[in-house]
């Protein structure tokens, strides 16, 4: 039979000897259970059973052989180890027929034949294929990410090409996968799946980690200090000269800052959301070759693709997304913006240095977000830089150092000015729902009726309210300041405390100079 199969093998018909010699001795043990057993079973009654124990026997020593040394997948060996496949289940279909008549149900010979485990092997060397090509496609991740520029006229949709690229690569390898010559489509995909979803969510891991949190570009708080009143603060409408520039001057452009500038950071954002709506269609590709692979070797396509899944990635996408947002709108509120806001805001009187630059700073931003991004991460990110502008805002009045001070006719002016920094996100009716804004200015709203309260009421306030939180205070003093809020408000006492140390009135200086012995100056 090795020598016919030899013989049948040519150009024309390449398969490999064992495949052929497989479909050979399937047809042999056909013949010998058909015709020759009935005859020999006077002389022994496992006669089926003894031929096919030895032709299991011989196909297996030439299997072994084979298989040596082979440890990556190729068609031959797939093809070699489906016919062995098939041609064992034949082979013991046989045997146990044979085996119903016998005393031990044929015991002795099945030890006789160890399986084969093709399917196994099959198994194994599709996955050492699975993961040779995921290896070099993360390989491929750290070297195009080590060379990505971010840059916004890199293509059309303004979002790096290194992930259209491995986009295109993913889809490659799961078109390669289907097209594999085996029968276990189903139950290997998910482990390709899942060794892509790994690899698409280290793009994204990589990608957002060199542009920081949210955190790394949010300023301390000062130590606090109490209004020098009778200074020449108000008297002079020029910055002081004692003020340190916090930021980099970006002008109208909100241009750079360290690191990289917004509109490469906006190519991130949109980079992530392109990945996570690719990752859908990856989903349903990947289910719909599936039924097809069913469908073409048994005519049953009933998998549902519930194991295919790409949760890593798109979770990834979702937080990194968020994250980036966050990051990036409070880079811009406190870092490029900063001239604006921390420098400049309520420097030396409320009526000095008004909201309107902060607000054309900003209007300039909204324009560069608005030209990169699409629709769903740029509200995404606008929303982002709504709170954070908001928060700043929150920022230079209760935390604003000693070059701000704020008198109880100022609310009107900082109540105007807060007016227009939320109009300018609802621009009219185009811009974020008023809902989302409302939501967000709550935390401000609740903040500016404290700057309209006198000065008695505010110091009574605190008292209740401290001692609320902490407890009565001794005869010989009162507890410290309480930490810093998750959020500020009218009834948390750090939120009054700072509302005091920002009033210019000599009440309030007595109050925190007798109470706490806060400085005048840092």
């Amino acid at each position: 039979r090795m020598d016919e199969a030899d013989l049948k093998r040519s150009s024309r018909n390449p398969v490999p000897v064992l495949a052929i010699l497989a479909k050979d001795i399937s047809d042999l043990a056909s013949k010998e259970k058909n015709i020759y057993s009935p005859i020999l079973k006077k002389w022994h009654p496992l006669a089926s059973g003894v031929a096919v124990t030895t032709l299991h026997s011989c196909f297996g020593n030439e299997l072994k052989q084979f298989m040596v040394g082979r440890t990556k997948f190729t068609p031959d060996t797939a093809q070699v180890l489906n016919a062995a496949d098939k041609l064992e289940k034949n082979l013991v279909n046989i045997a146990v027929e044979d085996f119903l008549d016998s005393d031990d149900g044929g015991k002795s010979l099945i030890r006789q034949m160890p399986p084969y485990e093709a399917e196994n092997a099959i198994a194994a060397l599709v996955k050492g294929w699975m993961k040779e090509r995921v290896d070099k496609l993360k390989e491929w991740v750290d070297q195009s990410l080590q060379q990505e520029t971010w840059n916004p006229k890199a293509n059309r949709q303004s979002f790096a090409p290194s992930s259209m690229e491995m986009l295109r690569m993913v889809d490659e390898i799961l078109d390669a996968f289907f097209q594999l010559p085996i029968s276990m489509h189903s139950t290997l995909v998910s482990d390709l799946t899942a060794g892509l979803d790994g690899i698409l969510q280290y793009y994204v891991s990589k990608a957002k980690a060199c542009h920081g949190t949210q955190s790394t570009a949010t300023p301390q708080l000062p130590h606090l200090t109490r209004c020098d009143v009778g200074s020449k603060l108000f008297k002079k409408k020029e910055k002081p000269h004692a003020l340190l520039n916090r930021g980099s001057q970006v002008g109208s452009s909100a241009g750079k800052s360290e690191g990289c500038d917004l509109s490469e950071l906006c190519v991130q954002i949109n980079t992530l959301h392109y990945i996570q709506t690719e990752v859908e269609n990856l989903k349903k590709k990947a289910k719909k070759c599936l039924r097809n692979s069913e469908l073409s070797q048994d005519g049953n396509g009933t998998t549902d693709g519930m194991n295919i899944r790409f949760e890593l990635s798109q979770a990834s996408c979702q937080d990194g997304i968020r994250q980036l947002c966050d990051a990036t709108a409070h880079k811009v509120v406190f870092s490029y913006l900063s001239h604006v806001l921390l420098d400049m805001l309520y420097v030396g009187g409320a009526a000095s240095n008004r909201v309107e630059p902060l607000l054309r700073e900003l209007h300039s931003t909204l324009g560069v977000i608005s030209g990169i991004m699409r629709n769903e991460p740029r509200d995404h990110l606008i929303t982002a830089l709504m709170k954070a502008s908001f928060d700043g805002f929150l920022l230079v009045l209760l935390a604003g150092g000693p070059t701000r001070a704020f008198t109880l006719q100022d609310a009107q002016i900082i109540e105007n000015d807060f007016r227009a920094l939320r109009g300018l996100y609802l621009a009219n009716g185009d811009g974020l729902p008023h809902e989302l804004v409302d939501k967000a200015s709550s935390e401000v709203k609740s903040v500016l009726p404290l700057l309209r309260t006198d000065t008695e009421s505010l110091i009574q306030r605190f008292k209740q309210a401290i001692t609320e939180r902490q407890g009565s205070p001794t005869k010989s003093s009162f507890p410290k300041p309480p930490r810093v809020p998750a959020q500020w408000s009218a009834n948390d006492p750090n939120t009054i405390l700072r509302v005091l140390c920002y009033r210019y009135d000599e009440a309030a200086t007595k109050f925190l100079k007798k109470t706490y012995k806060f400085p005048k100056k840092l």
